[in-house]
Order: structure tokens, then C-alpha cells, then sequence
């Protein structure tokens, strides 16, 4: 038996507890030390978990021969702390985003490339079962070629959320609003359902949250490079918030979909998941009844488990797995840059009122 993955976290705070439970229930994996800017905040997380505190990078993962560092910062200090692990020999595998702009994820990447590292990106809704059963259904044909793919995710989030970190709502600290903190899962599900973009226009706006510099609510309509177009709505302006999810509609009438957040969505730290992911939508020729059986399997998975960090827990196998085999993650640094790429170019399409191409 190989020994166990040793990993260290990057950043005491609230989603880095979950990530430290995903960790120590995860098979063959072990927590061994954590890395704060603020050495007491890092100390008071490494005793909760009976681990070691360290304010050096590079000394973390040289004295605890570290495997794997999850980076669990503010989103602009994704470069600096990815970089610093990187170099020092560790893997990584950073929160969503994988960071705030391009230049930072171009940094990070060339950063694993040089280093021979592997780099990734928190996107644990791929790992749902009715997420994956539509990334089946595009592969094996079901479906037909994907020709139109819709995002809508509303949701809320309060002024206590807000006030709960002073990063939290400014475009410095946390990098963008609802388009960079709350949608990336879905962005990132909607790409890799439907491939690689051409154009996008899109336009944010502020509807209700006067407190916060950033983006509450953004639309965007996508033309895709294989000629599918796409339509994205998210916002956290919608008490206390209805749900998100993504379809998927294919050349041959076929349409298959997944609610990956139901009721008030799931806030690190503050909420649990309350609501099963489940497929809403499922017309596959010959497997329209089979939509039923799927939310009673999903549900009934669902109530078995902790849903807040079973997911993460999946994700940080399948990293260890792809470390031991010699291959690239499931979901690397440059899925994590093409969701940048996207939320990026809505910004700038809202900047300038014109479309931008990739």
C-alpha cells in the first residue's frame, strides 16, 4: 500500500474547515498542516484538527513533505500562494475560481507546467450523479451534438453575508460578485457540457445590494465554436433564494438538465445543503420515464450523506488518484482558466457594449 497523501491547506478560513473534514474522511489521505498569513488565526485552525501551523509556504511543504496543498484564500491571492506551493513541489488544487483575472491563472498554470506539478480547480458539482449522467448522455450520443445550454441560478445573499468577511463584495478582495464567487460551478458545467466559446456578450448590474461595489446579477448570451449557442442568467438577487441549474438541448430534440441547488443555496461556513442535486429535466429518446427513478436514487444518496463536504471529499480522491497514476486531474487549471475567460469577457462586453471573441 502506497503511503498516505499528505496535505496541507492554504488559508484557515471558513470553506478551509470544510475542505479539512472532506480530507480526513477521505481514504488514504492525510492532513498534516496548514498555512495562515496570520500565524494565530493558522495555529487556532491547526489545533481543531491536531495538525501543525506554519506562516512559510516553501517551509510547510519542505518539513511536512506536503503532496498536496488545497488553497482556500481571498481570490487575488490565488497567484501568490498557488505559485509559492507549486514551487515548492507540492500539487495543487485551488477553491473556485481558479483566480480573478487571466494574467493570474496564466501565472499559476506556467507555474505547475515548469514545475511538473498538477493543478486544479474545486468544481465538485461535476462530481454529482446527475451531473455526470449528462455528460454521459453528450458522450455517448443521447442527445445528439449539445446545441443550446442555459445557466439560471438565482439566489440571495444578505447584508450579514456580505459583512462577514471585509473581503467579501469588493471588486480588490474578492475579484467580482455573483459571477465570480456564486456561479463558477455552473459556468464550469456549462462548459464542459458544451465546449469551448467563440463569442459572448453579456451586462451585469447591482439590482438590490447598494452595499457592495460588485455584481449581484449578470446575463449573457454565448455562441459556441460548434456552432451551439448558450444563455446564462445568475443573480443573488431572489429571496431567499429558488435555485440553480443547467440544460442542455440537443440537435435531435433530446434535453437533459440538472438542479445542482435547490432552495437557499449552500453558503461555506454559514448554511449546509439542504435540497438534493437531482436531474430536472431528462427527454432522452426511450429514457423519458427514467427521470422519476433518478431523483428517488439521487435523494435517497442524498440523505445518506454529509452533503456540505462528501462532494469535496470526491474531488480530493480523484486528485490523489491522478497524482498516483501520472495524469492530469479531471478538472485542471485550464478549466478553471476558461471559467475566468468567461466572467471575464461579461465583464468587458458590459464595459465596452460589445460582444468580445475569444
Amino acid at each position: 500500500m502506497p503511503n498516505p497523501l499528505r496535505i496541507a491547506i492554504i488559508g484557515p478560513g471558513k470553506v478551509a474547515h470544510l475542505h479539512a473534514k472532506a480530507t480526513l474522511q477521505t481514504p488514504d489521505t492525510q492532513l498534516v498542516a496548514v498555512y495562515g498569513r496570520t500565524y494565530q488565526k493558522a495555529e487556532d485552525f491547526a489545533n481543531q484538527y491536531g495538525i501543525r501551523a506554519y506562516s512559510d509556504i516553501y517551509d510547510m511543504v519542505d518539513r511536512e513533505n506536503v503532496d498536496l496543498c488545497l488553497v482556500c484564500t481571498t481570490h487575488p491571492s490565488h497567484r501568490e500562494v498557488t505559485v509559492a506551493a507549486l514551487n515548492a513541489g507540492s500539487h495543487v488544487l485551488v477553491e473556485k475560481p481558479l483566480a480573478s483575472t487571466l494574467e493570474d491563472c496564466d501565472a499559476m498554470i506556467e507555474a505547475a507546467n515548469r514545475n511538473n506539478r498538477y493543478l486544479g480547480t474545486i468544481s465538485q458539482r461535476r462530481f454529482y450523479a446527475p451531473s455526470m449522467r449528462i455528460r454521459e448522455a453528450i458522450d455517448t450520443g443521447k442527445i445528439g451534438k449539445p446545441v443550446l445550454g442555459t445557466i439560471q441560478m438565482l439566489g440571495w445573499r444578505s447584508e450579514e453575508y456580505y459583512q462577514s468577511d471585509a473581503w467579501r463584495g469588493t471588486w480588490s478582495d474578492e475579484g467580482g460578485g455573483v459571477l465570480v464567487n456564486q456561479s463558477p460551478h455552473q459556468l464550469d458545467l456549462l462548459l464542459w457540457y458544451m465546449g469551448d466559446i467563440e463569442e459572448v456578450y453579456g451586462v451585469w448590474r447591482n439590482l438590490n445590494h447598494p452595499y457592495i461595489e460588485v455584481d449581484d446579477t449578470a446575463l449573457a448570451i454565448v455562441k459556441f465554436k460548434n456552432g451551439g449557442l448558450g444563455n446564462i442568467i445568475v443573480s443573488n438577487s431572489q429571496k431567499p433564494g429558488i435555485f440553480g441549474k443547467v440544460h442542455v438541448h440537443g440537435e435531435n430534440g433530446a434535453s437533459v438538465g440538472v438542479q445542482t441547488d435547490g432552495g437557499a443555496l449552500f453558503i461555506a461556513g454559514m448554511s449546509s445543503i439542504t435540497d438534493p442535486p437531482v436531474n430536472d429535466l431528462w427527454t432522452v429518446p426511450g429514457e423519458e420515464s427514467k427521470l422519476a427513478e433518478f431523483v428517488a436514487e439521487d435523494t435517497a444518496f442524498f440523505n445518506t450523506i454529509d452533503a456540505t463536504v462528501y462532494y469535496f471529499g470526491i474531488q480530493i480522491a480523484e486528485f490523489r488518484d491522478a497524482i498516483r497514476a501520472g495524469r492530469p486531474p479531471m478538472v485542471t487549471g485550464e478549466d478553471g482558466r476558461k471559467v475566468v475567460a468567461l466572467f471575464q469577457a461579461i465583464y468587458e462586453s458590459t464595459r465596452t457594449g460589445l460582444p468580445v471573441k475569444f
